[in-house]
């Protein structure tokens, strides 16, 4: 019988801007590995400016765990190592040639190999940290065996791409990245789909999968959300995440011996004049995808990843490694006139203090203004309204400011991670940087634990 699982908490925001369904590829002149895209990596550097890689040619290490390597995505020449403070290493520049000469790691059949033959091919070929574990999503150790593998093969983000457009072409590399994953668990990996939609034969035909369909607003396109109405994280467990371009990157390992991350990624938002999909490779110059896309106004934020979650990389910035999108949509330093005193037909609101909440399918143009100033945390009740878990968010976030971790442990810490109180952060009244607490407080959490 067909799983499927409605959340009923969650609050859909419709933006302009959706990226059209047309793919271009795309080539930088210069690409970025960052080690700051990497939670928990002190990286150590294996290469200079000035030597020339293949694309696989391993750039850094992780200094607390060796055996995980971080390898470039494309051939050419280190171009710059930018550091920041304290010579943090923020940026690999990378010149790349007009075409990728690969290291060869070996054409294999995962059903042939070992789980240790799997885990080392992937560590060697620097393919390893596109795995992320539940708590604290952190890249996975390979050390560990976990429960269970979580994909979720949709998004509910505002103008999130497509997968089952992205992953059309991808039938067999898809299953033979699945067939690598089902040697690592000794759990099942469960695909996660939008029960509201077709569902591509890609994910429907996948096997030694179980396939549960969702329904409702957002997030329940997110992994975290999936995972506790599945399965909940208890202390001590480990569950593994990761997004199905990450599943096919890994079967091509496989099928072509190669380390390609090439993916499609969406570059969308009301700012861009032409916004489509693009196949790229990761760590792409976002001022090139711009050249194309382009962009209406100056006045603009360039957001690696989506509205919620991404990082403001600017013009000048490059893809993230995670990411998935490109969002390009206005700043927000005007301010508007009457403020809130205005009808508001053309903003958005949440608590109803503007009449547009009359139009719920309209679509809208939102800038990064906070509309108001920060102020005490205080209980509102609204939190519950969109947060989907079976945990008080409000006394949660106050426990990880208190760093109490007796009451951290007992409100829920090991089940979520900052994405999942993106929403929260958004309707939050006090404008408290919420995602930034709760990646503060997994930190502490694992610090102290280990």
């Amino acid at each position: 019988m067909e799983k499927i699982i409605r959340i009923k908490k969650g609050l859909d925001i419709l933006l302009m801007g959706e990226a059209k369904k047309q793919t271009s590829n795309l080539r930088s002149a210069i690409y970025a590995v960052k080690p700051t895209d990497f939670i928990g990596v002190f990286p150590k550097l294996l290469i200079k400016e000035g030597d020339q890689i293949n694309a696989g040619d391993q750039l850094f290490f992780n200094k607390y765990h060796k055996d995980i390597r971080f390898t470039s995505p494309v051939s050419g020449s280190v171009s710059e190592i930018v550091r920041g403070a304290k010579r943090k290493i923020l940026e690999i520049r990378i010149k790349a040639d007009k075409e990728d000469s690969f290291i060869d790691f070996g054409k294999a059949n995962p059903n042939d190999l070992s789980r240790e033959e799997i885990i080392e091919k992937m560590l060697n070929s620097g393919i390893w940290p596109v795995i992320r574990q539940r708590p604290y999503n952190v890249i996975a150790n390979p050390s560990d065996v976990p429960k269970s593998i979580f994909v979720s093969c949709f998004s509910s983000v505002p103008l999130a791409p497509d997968f089952n457009y992205i992953v059309e072409k991808e039938s067999s590399t898809f299953q033979t990245g699945i067939d690598a994953l089902q040697k690592l668990t000794d759990g099942k990996i469960y695909l996660n789909v939008d029960g509201l939609k077709d569902v591509s034969p890609v994910f429907s035909n996948a096997k030694n999968v179980e396939i549960t369909k969702f329904t409702g607003k957002h997030p329940v396109g997110n992994v975290g959300t999936q995972i506790n109405q599945i399965s909940p994280i208890n202390k001590g467990e480990v569950v593994w995440t990761l997004s199905p371009e990450e599943i096919i990157i890994i079967g091509r390992l496989f099928n072509e011996g190669h380390y390609d991350v090439s993916k499609i990624i969406a570059v969308a938002g009301s700012e861009t004049e032409k916004p489509q999909y693009f196949n790229v490779k990761q760590g792409i110059s976002i001022n090139d995808l711009v050249k194309v896309t382009g962009q209406k106004t100056e006045d603009t934020r360039f957001i690696s990843g989506d509205v919620f979650t991404g990082t403001n990389v600017g013009k000048d910035g490059f893809l993230g490694a995670y990411d998935q999108m490109v969002t390009i949509i206005p700043e927000g330093d005007k301010y508007r006139f009457m403020g809130w005193l205005a009808p508001g037909f053309d903003r958005y609101s949440f608590g109803r203090t503007f009449f547009s909440w009359l139009c719920r399918k309209k679509k809208y143009d939102i800038d990064t203004n906070l509309n108001g100033g920060r102020r005490s945390f205080v209980f509102s009740g609204e939190f519950e309204k969109v947060f989907p878990f079976d945990i008080y968010p409000t006394l949660l976030i106050k426990a990880i400011l208190a760093k109490d971790i007796d009451k951290m442990e007992q409100l829920g810490i090991y089940e979520v991670i900052e994405e999942d109180f993106a929403l929260c952060e958004f309707i939050d009244v006090s404008k408290t940087d919420i995602q930034k607490i709760v990646r503060e407080g997994l930190d502490f959490l694992r610090e102290e634990m280990n």
